[in-house]
């Protein structure tokens, strides 16, 4: 496929709102495009993402982790969310981990980023996160695309912020 050829795939997607076909073009755009036009097409899956954001909590609902979109949506807001935990960001990392485990009727991705937003909210930065609470080749091993498996650290800690009464 050319350049040209993926961008009017990307084009088509996006006038779409199909999220999920963005990703099942990630690897071609990987191999193909440039760092800003790559820049450019993360930025648009995020625009995306947070715009089914917006509708769903207007809609007072929750996402299915089975319908694909909102498959595509989650991963996407839980790569920003990451992001800006990566960047030093934590406060808002947190507030969105916080929004994030209450958006999905899946338990065990709810419960997942519940650990991230208390880590969060306790300032443990993203490398004690991933060293001391997350268990990354357990997490590697469930294939999920967020941190699923977490360490007897994680479990202290959510006791520690339940007794606190967060």
């Amino acid at each position: 496929m050319s350049a040209e050829d993926l961008k009017a795939k990307v084009l088509e997607a996006q006038q779409n709102s199909d999220i999920a076909s963005l990703y099942v073009l990630e690897q071609e755009a990987h191999e193909l495009f440039d760092e800003d036009t790559l820049q450019g097409f993360y930025a648009n899956i995020l625009d995306l993402a947070l715009e089914r954001l917006t509708e769903t909590l207007e809609a007072h609902r929750v996402m299915d982790m089975t319908e694909v979109q909102d498959f595509a949506t989650l991963r996407a807001l839980y790569e920003y969310a990451m992001e800006y935990y990566h960047s030093g960001n934590i406060s808002d990392a947190s507030a969105l981990f916080e929004v994030l485990s209450g958006l999905t009727n899946d338990e065990k991705f709810s419960n997942a980023l519940k650990f991230h937003w208390i880590a969060s909210s306790e300032n443990i930065n993203l490398d004690d996160f991933m060293n001391k609470i997350a268990d990354m080749n357990a997490t590697q091993d469930a294939g999920t695309f967020y941190i699923s498996a977490f360490t007897k650290e994680a479990q202290k800690l959510l006791d520690k912020s339940q007794s606190n009464g967060e």
